[in-house]
C-alpha cells in the first residue's frame, strides 16, 4: 500500500505598505540624496578651492626655482672667475712654493757648514787666547823693558850731569894750567933757548 505524502503550502502573507509609508520612504530617500548631492558638490567646491591653492603653491614653488636657478646661473659666471683667479693664484703660489723650496736647500747646506764654521771659530777662539797670552807677556816686556829704559835715562841724566862736572872741572883746569904757564912763559922769554 502505497501512503500519499500530503503537502501543506504555507504561504507567507506579505505587509501591506500603505500610501503615506511609500511618500515618506520617498521623501527621505529625496532627502539623502538631495545631502549626498549637496556634500558632493561641497567637497567639489573644496577639491577645487584645494586644487587652486596647490596651483598658485606650486606657481609660487615654480617662480622660487626659477629666481634660485637665475641667481645660481649668475653665480656661476663668477665662481668661474674666482676659480681662475684660484687657479692664478696656486700657480704662482706653486712657484713660491717651488722658490721657498730652493731656499730651504739652500739655508740647509748653509747650516751644514756653521758646524764647520763653529769648528773654526773654536780653532780662532784658541788662536786669540795664545794671542792674548803673548801680548799678556809682551806687555809685561815692554813694562821692564820701559823700566830699564827709564833707568838707563837716570842713567845718562846722571852721566850728563857727571860730563857737566867734568866740563867745569876741565873748565877749571886750564885756567889753573893758564895760570901755571904764566911764570913758564916767563921763563921762556928769560931764557930764550930753552925749549
Amino acid at each position: 500500500m502505497t501512503k500519499k505524502k500530503t503537502t501543506k503550502k504555507v504561504t507567507k502573507t506579505e505587509p501591506q505598505v500603505s500610501d503615506e509609508q511609500l511618500v515618506r520612504s520617498v521623501r527621505s530617500f529625496e532627502a539623502i540624496m538631495v545631502s549626498q548631492i549637496e556634500i558632493g558638490d561641497k567637497l567639489g567646491d573644496d577639491l577645487k578651492s584645494a586644487i587652486r591653492v596647490g596651483m598658485i603653491v606650486l606657481g609660487l614653488i615654480a617662480v622660487s626655482i626659477l629666481i634660485l636657478l637665475l641667481t645660481l646661473s649668475s653665480q656661476v659666471n663668477r665662481i668661474s672667475a674666482v676659480v681662475g683667479d684660484m687657479d692664478t693664484n696656486f700657480t704662482s703660489v706653486s712657484l713660491q712654493m717651488d722658490q721657498m723650496s730652493l731656499s730651504v736647500n739652500s739655508m740647509a747646506k748653509r747650516v751644514a757648514l756653521l758646524q764647520e764654521i763653529d769648528r773654526q771659530t773654536a780653532s780662532m777662539r784658541n788662536e786669540m787666547t795664545q794671542i792674548t797670552n803673548d801680548l799678556t807677556s809682551m806687555d809685561k816686556t815692554v813694562h821692564g823693558i820701559s823700566n830699564n829704559v827709564t833707568v838707563v835715562r837716570h842713567n845718562v841724566h846722571n852721566i850728563s850731569a857727571s860730563m857737566n862736572h867734568m866740563d867745569d872741572q876741565v873748565q877749571m883746569m886750564s885756567v889753573d894750567m893758564q895760570h901755571m904757564s904764566q911764570p913758564a912763559r916767563s921763563i921762556n922769554k928769560m931764557f930764550p933757548i930753552m925749549p
